[in-house]
């Protein structure tokens, strides 16, 4: 009989999860119980979330027991079926888990995949939580305007490399910072940004923004927080909105790290600072994945992906993804 790898969380992260904080084991098939379904995962997604999902430090959500299987989505093809409303053969995008197989219940499903329509793969990226993000965010929290000027942290990822593009849709100047000058180099030749900087190499950050945004930033699309956003708000234009999509640049939330106070910009600039999290939007899910798919299908919208073939390379991936070694949207092919 075929036996079930799974990763398991066996140690509390310090900081960004690494290698060491895993182990693969190998478990017996599981079984469909009564209203369940067997999905043999072909596609497991890599995200920045699964590092709150694995630690218990402060400001996160309650973590995962140690010794349980890592939370993740992923896409695969159902085998085995004790529900009415699921068929074998039908691809699904959920949450599956770090594994070969699983015991799922049609609560777990995000989305049924219609794999003609653009590869599987496309399911956990654009087409799913990261294009899906963006979409909702920059519509429902930035309330883009033609001639506006937005800046996207970690512009080449998931998320940013969507926002940029449905941005410069709309007639936004768009600016995107990244990790090196590769994705520089992609930001503005895959993604259409109208510039892009490599935050790392750059001095004085605030003074290469402001020289990139010399009408200042009506939206900051952020996804790193820490000491670029330090730079970023006090350019803010008055009336200016700031989306927190993510903090992937603070190592560690215990203790809170102390930074520059920005309260008096929010007070006399008017700002609006949201935070956005995809779980408080999943009634709009489906529409805005339908939309995306549309996108994509007319070529409108350009992704970019990077496949680790193997579970095996599970256990360091979140911490790849941290350091922004990636080029593309993380994925494990098994």
């Amino acid at each position: 009989m075929p036996r079930n790898r799974q990763v398991l969380l066996v140690a509390r992260p310090k900081g960004i999860p690494a290698a060491e904080d895993f182990q693969i084991a190998e478990s017996e098939m599981p079984k469909a119980g009564p209203g369940e379904f067997i999905v043999r995962n072909l596609l497991l997604s890599v995200d920045p979330a699964q590092r709150g999902w694995a630690s218990d430090e402060a400001n996160y959500s309650t973590p995962l027991p140690l010794g349980s299987v890592m939370r993740a989505l992923a896409v695969g093809v159902v085998t085995e079926s004790a529900n009415r409303s699921v068929a074998v053969g039908e691809h699904l995008y959920g949450w599956f888990g770090w594994q070969d197989y699983c015991a799922a219940r049609p609560a777990d499903i995000l989305r049924r995949v219609d794999r003609d329509a653009a590869p599987l793969s496309a399911a956990l990226g654009v087409l799913g939580l990261n294009g899906i993000t963006a979409l909702l965010a920059l519509e429902e929290l930035g309330s883009p305007k033609a001639g506006e000027t937005i800046l996207v942290s970690t512009a080449a990822g998931g998320v940013g490399s969507v926002v940029g593009q449905l941005a410069r849709d709309r007639g936004l100047h768009t600016i995107g910072l990244t990790g090196n000058e590769t994705k520089v180099a992609i930001c503005r030749a895959e993604f259409g940004y109208d510039d892009a900087l490599n935050y790392r190499e750059a001095g004085d950050l605030a003074a290469a923004i402001s020289s990139a945004a010399p009408k200042g930033i009506d939206i900051f699309f952020d996804n790193t927080g820490g000491w670029i956003a330090d730079a970023v708000v006090p350019l803010m234009n008055a009336h200016g909105r700031i989306i927190q999509c993510g903090t992937a640049s603070v190592s560690s939330w215990n203790p809170v790290p102390a930074g520059p106070r920005r309260e008096r910009a929010v007070l006399t600039k008017r700002l609006s600072w949201n935070g956005f999290v995809i779980f408080d939007h999943l009634d709009k899910f489906a529409e805005a994945a339908e939309r995306l798919q549309h996108l994509v299908a007319r070529g409108a919208l350009a992704y970019r992906e990077e496949i680790l073939d193997g579970i095996e390379h599970a256990p360091g991936a979140i911490a790849k993804l941290y350091h922004g070694d990636n080029l593309g949207r993380l994925l494990l092919r098994l």
